[in-house]
């Protein structure tokens, strides 16, 4: 499991969690549970009656001038309700149904949700290249058939670029000891390709820092433009910051003779430094 197989299992597990802490919060506060928690502190904090305290007749006193109040409390807050509920009476009942707090707490979490909704699925469909219908990150197929793609690449002497695919074919040599070397340090999918076909298919991204890796047709190399990185006309390093050769595509051959490019799968990462398997030389000077 590589890095971008964990984003997309974290973000929206994290997307997931943080909506239900919204959501809990928002209920929270919509219900006042909150302000009913302070309160029980308080009354908790209230010292407790200590028999003895007070003689029978304060008590008494105490307790008949509490009713008195009590009841003025009782007649004040029965005229403010009524008051209160001829207004409301009056009003559209969806007004009345949600108060000041929860428009703002509800407004806030919707925000919030469609907010964390928009960047997860921006951050899934960045990481997740099969999303992709008939280009990058989908089968691709070549608009030439396999002869023509290698007469092409003889005639012009430089890679068959696919722009779809976002890759160049390029020729691999056929003879039994550069296919021995390939076999050493390829994947058992890229050498099929050089087997069968007789061509590999390349990602165009350099591999130091992403750029888009041109062909030098003077070197007969791949050169980037950004940071100086070289490779031969198979990918593999032969110069530069970049850590590896470049990656690598599976192709199959279709039944109409074109090539498939399956970009829509994991990469394949290209071979370590040092490896040459077609031991080729700069056929000129460098472009970079």
């Amino acid at each position: 499991m590589d890095a971008a197989d964990v984003l997309l299992i974290a973000i929206p597990v994290v997307i997931i969690l943080a909506a239900v802490v919204l959501i809990a919060t928002s209920r929270r506060r919509d219900t006042g549970a909150t302000l009913h928690a302070e309160a029980r502190r308080r009354d908790r904090r209230k010292p407790a009656y200590t028999p003895g305290a007070m003689s029978e007749s304060e008590l008494t006193t105490a307790a008949r001038d509490r009713s008195d109040a009590s009841r003025e409390l009782v007649s004040a807050a029965s005229g403010r309700l009524a008051t209160r509920g001829t207004a409301l009476a009056r009003r559209d009942p969806d007004e009345v149904a949600v108060s000041r707090r929860q428009f703002f707490n509800r407004g806030i979490v919707g925000m919030m949700g469609l907010g964390l909704g928009g960047f997860g699925a921006a951050s899934v469909a960045f990481l997740w290249p099969g999303v992709s219908v008939g280009g990058f990150g989908s089968k691709v197929k070549t608009p030439l058939s396999l002869d023509d793609i290698k007469a092409e690449i003889t005639a012009k002497r430089a890679p068959f670029y696919v722009p779809e695919a976002r890759s160049y074919l390029v020729l691999y040599p056929q003879d039994a000891e550069t296919l021995d070397a390939a076999r050493a340090v390829y994947k058992p999918k890229i050498v099929e390709g050089m087997e069968q076909l007789g061509v590999t298919a390349l990602y165009q991204k350099c591999v130091h820092l992403g750029c888009r890796v041109p062909w030098c047709a003077s070197s007969q190399w791949f050169e980037c433009p950004c940071h100086g990185s070289k490779y031969n006309k198979v990918g593999e390093k032969r110069g530069g910051p970049a850590p590896r050769g470049l990656d690598h595509w599976p192709i199959e051959l279709n039944e109409d003779g074109s090539v498939t490019i399956d970009t829509g799968g994991a990469v394949f990462n290209g071979p370590v430094i040092g490896v040459d398997t077609i031991a080729q030389q700069p056929e000129g000077p460098a472009c970079v």
